[in-house]
């Protein structure tokens, strides 16, 4: 009898997990804290796990159902038409080089454990070693190296040890009191925000929703299941494991320190408050495990925006010289591209109050533009095969993603319009190249550039002004 291939329940399971657990996990605390109480933080989590559920099932059904489509941006597409695969491609492409910003003023921060010249990682010399980092980088995607199996293992092995005994730890040393003092008000001294609910609501979601970022990845690790149930079954319990993780790892603390402690804690939050547990070992513990795990995410996405970008190349969205591969099988235009752009922003967080919060949250709203999308197609593709499971299903995807973009992230998705603008050129480009439509922009494709214009023109000005803060 032939034994039957592919990744088992379990080691999907595990591949969901890992693969979507990055370095935000290591910073949610004194995020988190900074503007909530515990009581809305985990009304919060319950909300973004809902709609982050609905999300990566629509993600599932769709693979399942149309595995011919490659990449994220093919439901946009196939669902409504070129310039939407390319709204949502190329937001995908933002949010993938501005995760790696964030990526690098963690490492930073995490460094400045080590070496007080880095501390912060919002200084010079940070923005220095940083960009060395991201052209290093570059420059081995660009030689054709990519993350082998064993590295990934001890990617995996080092952000998983020190998060699990950051858990145990924070068990045992919980204090109930501590927790219930002001579990639903916002109200000690010092700490930003408000005591009022729905804002301090407002102020988790993308934090909470950055820490998923990726989850999309996880969703198309299907294909290579034994079978479409367990498939469907590895991401419910996938989503449902990284809830306890972050919740847990996010919330134990507030039994520990007060809110207002842990607002001021610096960032990477588990690596000072595990030290303050355990003592100065534990710093060096969680630090050093977040280095090496930040490194690995920080090379898997570098090679990331490369392949988005080579795919609309293929999908003519985007002129051909964005597809075209050196020696080594890799695209150079796209990946210089890219590092030149993060060297862009490395400067710009030079000047920007909370640097890490404003590249994840540029990040998280550049890639909800692509989630949404998500979200429609399995609407239409579910109305098309009437099947009204699937459609609730991406009735609340779609919902979820629209929602939290508008309470909390309204005007940063309005700064990744700006991102927008060398896109569509290169879109108009590729329409001259291929000679699609007669070379020319539709009337439908000029009225969305001239809004994605005007709202990038708003988020200028109002940031010129200080109505937009960075």
């Amino acid at each position: 009898m032939e034994e039957k291939k592919g990744l088992s329940l379990g080691a999907l399971t595990a591949a969901v997990v890992t693969s979507s657990i990055g370095s935000g996990v290591f910073t949610l605390t004194s995020s988190l804290a900074s503007g909530a109480a515990p009581g809305p933080v985990l009304l919060a989590w319950i909300v973004v796990g809902f709609g982050i559920m609905m999300l990566a099932m629509s993600l599932n059904n769709l693979l399942l159902k149309q595995p011919e489509s490659e990449g994220i941006q093919a439901y946009a597409q196939v669902g409504f038409g070129n310039f939407a695969g390319f709204v949502s491609g190329w937001g995908y492409w933002l949010s993938a080089w501005l995760g790696n910003v964030a990526f690098a003023t963690v490492l930073m921060s995490s460094l400045g454990y080590f070496f007080p010249i880095f501390k912060g990682g919002q200084n010079i010399p940070s923005v220095i070693f940083a960009s060395i980092v991201s052209w290093m980088l570059t420059f081995i995607v660009n030689r054709g190296v990519e993350s082998a199996a064993a590295m990934n293992t001890i990617i995996t092995i080092c952000k998983l040890i020190p998060l699990f005994a950051f858990i145990v730890v924070g068990i045992f040393v919980f204090k109930g009191g501590i927790f219930t003092a002001h579990f639903w008000s916002n109200v000690a001294s010092g700490v930003a925000g408000s005591s009022n609910l729905v804002e301090q609501f407002r102020s988790c979601l993308m934090i909470m929703m950055w820490v998923f970022v990726g989850v999309e990845g996880a969703s198309m690790l299907s294909s290579r299941a034994q079978s479409k149930n367990d498939a469907g079954k590895a991401t419910i319990i996938g989503i449902i494991s990284l809830l306890v993780i972050y919740v847990l790892a996010s919330v134990l603390p507030y039994g520990y320190l007060s809110q207002n402690e842990l607002a001021k804690i610096n960032q990477p939050a588990m690596l000072y408050i595990f030290q303050d547990m355990v003592g100065k070992w534990g710093g060096a513990f969680i630090g050093i495990g977040l280095i090496i795990a930040i490194l690995g995410s920080w090379l898997s996405w570098t090679m990331l925006p490369a392949d988005t970008t080579m795919l609309m190349a293929e999908e003519k969205m985007l002129p051909s010289s964005f597809g075209k591969k050196n020696k080594n099988g890799a695209p150079t235009f796209s990946l210089i591209l890219t590092a030149s752009l993060i060297q862009v922003f490395l400067v710009i967080l030079l000047f920007s109050e909370e640097a890490y919060n404003f590249a994840l949250s540029l990040c998280t709203a550049a890639i909800v533009v692509c989630y949404i999308f998500v979200g429609l197609y399995q609407i239409k593709f579910s109305l098309q095969n009437k099947d009204t499971k699937q459609l609730w299903i991406g009735i609340f995807a779609a919902a979820f993603q629209i929602i939290a973009i508008a309470l909390a992230g309204l005007h940063y998705l309005m700064l990744v319009c700006i991102g927008y603008l060398p896109g569509i050129y290169f879109y108009y480009r590729a329409k001259k190249e291929y000679n699609l439509d007669g070379g020319k922009l539709t009337k439908s494709e000029i009225m969305w550039s001239i809004i994605i214009v005007m709202l990038a023109i708003i988020s200028i000005v109002m940031t010129a002004t200080g109505s937009i803060k960075i």
